[in-house]
């Protein structure tokens, strides 16, 4: 009995208190898009322009092309509708719409469903003179050529209590 605790003391001791491989953006992201359903490499496709032009590039007009009129938003920072995404993302400063999407892990498809992870760098908690990096997921629906639906991992900000 003491041989496999011994062991179990050393794997735990010699293993760090939390695992710090950061997350990196896709070296390939054409690859990304390539589907043997061509239903879901359209819907890739699809997202994937829409990220550049609009989220990434902030040029307004895209939303017309790439959002139905009735879009469903799940984050509660934005009003449903594509008027409120477009005025969004339009009032940033304006970008050269890139080959890529910043900071893009990976991109999967099913039925109507996009998922998008990237790469998310935060402030520390621990040290606010760092950052740390981890992984953001969008997931949006698509019907008929339009994102119609998004979820992500938006929460309200509540102010810190002072005190």
């Amino acid at each position: 009995m003491k041989g496999p605790l011994l062991v179990l003391a050393l794997i735990v001791s010699c293993t760090p208190a939390w695992a710090d491989v950061q997350a990196t953006s896709a070296a390939d992201q054409p690859a990304l898009l390539k589907s043997s359903d061509p239903h879901l490499a359209r819907n890739k496709q699809l997202v994937f322009d829409l990220w550049r032009e609009l989220i990434d590039a902030h040029h307004e007009e895209a939303a017309e092309k790439y959002i139905a009129e009735d879009y469903i938003q799940h984050n509660p920072k934005v009003p449903n509708g594509r008027q409120p995404v477009a005025h969004l993302f339009g009032s940033l400063p304006r970008r050269d719409i890139q080959p890529t999407v910043r900071g893009l892990v990976s991109i999967v498809a099913e039925r109507d469903l996009v998922v998008l992870s990237f790469v998310d760098e935060q402030p520390d908690p621990r040290d606010p003179t760092k950052k740390f990096t981890t992984t953001w997921f969008d997931m949006v629906r698509v019907r008929d050529g339009k994102v119609v639906e998004h979820w992500d991992g938006a929460r309200i900000n509540v102010p810190s209590r002072g005190g």
